[in-house]
């Protein structure tokens, strides 16, 4: 009897020891995967687009910038403290408009941090940041074209970047108003533009505020322009992993703070109004939309007017 108790009690001293071990084993004490990977490398991932002004692109020296990684670097501000790492390191993964979603998914990055449509069917997928800007569909030309709405472009050829939602909704177009349009698609925006450049598309189709972006780059405002109206909106947001509600809390609380603190106008000041650190200026005013959304997030976080 004596042997089977103490049977018993080693076994139960055994099953307790197994379960401490296995929960000091647990996902860093209980953080969501993303988060608990991060606190065990001690960094975070951050995808970035080459050719994205003003939101991800490259400097002089080739190295990520934009008004979308500021947010994110906000962001990994505020993971440093939900995972008690102050000195998390950013490590700056190139992604492209057709491996983007992918990527986030398959953990390859951490946050997306480029100029990504966060709409319902990529929700399915993945999740989103608070707005960060609103954009839509328009049209790049030669400025020697005088056509400006789709339907002027009947039978020509529009180039598209591969995986955008603008490769959608000029299927949609073309579709609509039976055009016989000749949609084609190349890897990333800078290659759609040197389509245009080169006199391989009539067009170039993406989201208007790339579209001046590009154009301020190059210093092309007197070869191109952008016309139309608008041919889909298109909110824009951070991405990260779908279903880790403590992630998604840590990157709104980020959004709040920015938003409290009045952080967010003067950061969006300083990527689309002032000049940026590559010469060029998008001189592009704040929508009231935009600065509504903005507003809401100081008004969630208490902020007063």
């Amino acid at each position: 009897m004596r042997y089977y108790l103490t049977g018993s009690i080693t076994g139960l001293l055994a099953a307790l020891l197994l379960a401490t071990t296995a929960q000091a084993q647990a996902p860093a004490e209980g953080l969501s995967p993303t988060l608990a990977a991060i606190k065990k490398a001690h960094m975070v991932k951050l995808g970035y687009r080459e050719s994205s002004p003003p939101f991800s692109f490259l400097d002089q020296a080739g190295r990520p910038i934009g008004y979308s990684l500021e947010l994110c670097e906000a962001i990994v501000e505020d993971i440093g403290i939900e995972v008690d790492d102050p000195q998390l390191k950013i490590e700056y993964v190139k992604v492209t408009s057709d491996d983007r979603i992918p990527a986030v998914v398959d953990g390859k990055i951490d946050l997306e941090c480029g100029s990504t449509t966060a709409n319902a069917e990529r929700r399915k997928q993945v999740a989103f940041s608070p707005l960060m800007f609103v954009a839509g569909t328009k049209l790049m030309v030669p400025k020697t074209t005088a056509g400006t709405a789709p339907t002027d472009f009947k039978g020509k050829t529009i180039v598209v970047t591969k995986g955008t939602t603008n490769e959608q909704a000029m299927h949609a177009v073309d579709k609509k108003f039976n055009l016989g349009l000749n949609i084609v698609v190349s890897p990333d925006h800078e290659q759609s533009y040197q389509m245009l450049v080169d006199g391989k598309a009539d067009a170039f189709a993406t989201d208007d505020i790339l579209l001046s972006g590009l154009i301020a780059r190059h210093k092309s405002q007197d070869k191109f322009r952008v016309v139309g109206d608008y041919l889909s909106y298109d909110p824009y947001g951070i991405m990260f992993r779908k279903g880790e509600p403590q992630l998604a809390a840590v990157v709104e609380r980020a959004f709040r703070r920015l938003g409290s603190n009045r952080d967010l106008i003067p950061l969006y000041n300083k990527w689309f109004v002032a000049r940026l650190p590559t010469g060029e200026r998008m001189g592009v005013s704040i929508s009231p939309q935009l600065e509504e959304s903005f507003k809401v997030l100081d008004d969630s976080a208490g902020g007063t007017n």
